[in-house]
């Protein structure tokens, strides 16, 4: 469980989406000329949500003119790119894109830089991951009612993007979601035709000390925390200008939040700052920013990590997070589970053909397992459904561990 370095990032990609991305019938994995012919035909898309929500999805720039950016001096304020996903009527709106060419395409050159993805990687179009299905559409007619707000946040150097299959998860559930990109902490689309690179990336892997690295993403986390912040005084109703037209969606009272890596380290942080978030879940994220001695005030939280660094004395942030809690509190460990297991990268990986390594969770069912597990947090703290599934270990998901420190 670490927040990961470009390279270390670009490494586990190259595990993840290399060419030869083959569909059934097209030339093999191991053909040199294969590259060249089936990257094109491929098709991804993502797990259907299982909720009875349909889901709509706007898109929302924000900028903070009170706060300067943490990493670019030259930026006019901070700035935010939000996806807010709501539930939706039922045949209502048009398909929303996964990402856009520009994204995929800084995405994938940036593996590329790194030299970690294969030769015949070269000729992958950016348009099969842009182009990859969601469940989501621009423009649908909202569902009645007000709901739950679940904010996400992404890991370090991942954009908005991978943390999509979550997002419609929980809309599907019945809850809105402001899924966030912080500028310059990963490559990003804004407005104007923007894609603004991840500066503070650089800035770390620039860093030869440990003790600075830890510092460095501790105000990351920090400056995450106000973004939050910032992003619900703009969107929750009783504004007297919300930047969302539909903030009225929104419940103030039911207000929740997770991430994955500093995306995780930073929900952590934004609750014990702001009493407006219910409810947390850290996904597989260091804490580099600790919570403090007395808790979060009696406030629920989940732990959901890695078997390898998300147990017991693998992650002294998470053993001393684990010791303030005061609340309503799960600790679990996926058996097989990567860095990335907990975001869209392994089920797009499999589900175009590509091998999972051994000992290591599929794709579908690493995705299956966080919005299971994820779901049913926020069902129970934020919409007041028990969910048997957060008791104890299920027959069913053998791979899910209780720790109890």
């Amino acid at each position: 469980m670490i927040h990961i370095r470009r390279g270390a990032i670009a490494a586990l990609l190259a595990l993840t989406l290399p060419l030869p991305l083959a569909s059934a019938g097209s030339a093999s994995a191991t053909d040199p000329d294969a590259a060249s012919t089936p990257a094109r035909a491929l098709s991804l898309s993502l797990p259907r949500p299982t909720g009875p929500y349909a889901i709509g999805r706007d898109r929302l720039p924000l900028v903070d003119r009170g706060r300067k950016d943490p990493w670019e001096p030259s930026a006019h304020g901070r700035e935010l790119m939000v996806s807010l996903y709501y539930p939706a009527r039922t045949g209502t709106g048009r398909p929303a894109p996964y990402m856009t060419e520009a994204e995929a395409t800084t995405f994938l050159e940036r593996q590329r830089q790194a030299g970690q993805l294969p030769p015949q990687a070269g000729r992958f179009p950016p348009e099969v991951l842009s182009s990859t299905r969601t469940h989501a559409h621009t423009g649908a007619l909202p569902a009645a009612g007000r709901h739950p707000l679940v904010v996400l946040s992404p890991g370090f150097g991942l954009n908005r993007a991978t943390l999509t299959v979550l997002a419609e998860e929980l809309t599907s559930r019945g809850n809105v979601v402001a899924l966030v990109d912080h500028a310059y902490e990963a490559d990003a689309a804004f407005p104007g035709g923007r894609t603004l690179s991840c500066t503070a990336c650089a800035k770390l892997d620039a860093m030869t000390s440990p003790d600075a690295g830890t510092a460095f993403m501790a105000d990351v986390a920090r400056n995450r925390a106000k973004d939050i912040s910032f992003l619900l005084d703009r969107i929750l109703p009783g504004h007297r200008d919300p930047a969302w037209k539909r903030s009225g969606l929104i419940d103030p009272k039911r207000v929740g939040m997770a991430g994955h890596s500093i995306g995780g380290a930073a929900t952590a942080t934004a609750m014990a700052g702001d009493t407006r978030i219910r409810a947390g879940a850290n996904l597989d994220g260091t804490v580099a920013a600790p919570i403090p001695k007395r808790g979060l005030n009696g406030r629920p939280f989940l732990l959901f990590g890695n078997q390898a660094t998300g147990r017991p004395g693998t992650d002294e942030t998470w053993d001393t997070t684990w010791s303030r809690l005061d609340g309503w509190k799960r600790w679990l460990t996926v058996t097989g589970a990567t860095h990335l297991t907990f975001t869209d990268l392994p089920a797009l990986a499999q589900q175009a053909g590509l091998p999972t390594p051994p000992g290591t969770v599929p794709g579908l069912r690493g995705s299956d397992l966080t919005r299971s597990y994820v779901g049913a947090f926020f069902d129970q703290q934020l919409r007041g459904t028990p969910q048997p599934l957060l008791n104890g270990p299920v027959p069913g998901n053998p791979e899910v561990t209780f720790q109890t420190p």
